[in-house]
């Protein structure tokens, strides 16, 4: 081999060692790039905690038990165009009003009462419709409470109040007011 070919077979060699060595510098750099991801980013894409705090938040439900009656003042009134001649009875009705509950509690029922203790004319209601529970029969009002609805637990519901007014003509004139009473209670 003489100087020249031997010069240059040393460059070759000193290219092929710089290119090997270019190589391993990029296989270390790609390395190092794939821990940096594998290990770093997973830290940076969730949130630091620098440190942590709890407490007790309790939700408590009491028993709830509410009532409304819609419309205010039911006027029933009976005359010569709700008699029939010959008829001792006469009656009127009125379905303008409603009442709305809502109760948590189960095995509930609503009740209804007057507060007029000897009415001179006969007053009656009746639940029409009711969303949830049943209508109990058509009550006869008085001081002691009737039964209205049944089975009205965990709801909330309306229905539409159903009033009737009977007189008979040996009763004769006048006028009674009351004040009606719904009640949630036990069933």
């Amino acid at each position: 081999m003489n100087a020249g070919t031997s010069h240059s077979t040393l460059r070759r060699s000193e290219a092929s060692r710089g290119h090997v060595h270019r190589a391993a510098k990029a296989i270390v750099v790609r390395s190092a790039l794939a821990t940096f991801v594998l290990f770093c980013l997973p830290g940076l894409s969730s949130a630091q905690t620098f440190g942590t705090g709890s407490h007790r938040v309790t939700v408590s439900v009491q028993a709830i038990t509410v009532l409304q009656v819609s419309a205010g003042i039911v006027n029933l009134s009976i005359t010569g165009a709700n008699a029939t001649a010959g008829q001792d009875q006469m009656m009127v009705t009125d379905e303008s009003s409603s009442l709305l509950w809502g109760t948590n509690s189960s095995l509930r029922k609503v009740t209804v009462n007057s507060n007029l203790a000897a009415p001179q004319f006969t007053l009656k209601v009746l639940a029409v419709n009711p969303t949830a529970g049943n209508a109990a029969a058509e009550a006869t009002l008085s001081t002691v409470a009737s039964d209205f609805l049944l089975n009205i637990g965990r709801t909330s519901g309306s229905c539409s109040l159903l009033y009737t007014g009977v007189a008979l003509a040996s009763q004769g004139t006048g006028t009674d007011a009351h004040t009606i009473t719904f009640t949630i209670q036990a069933q």
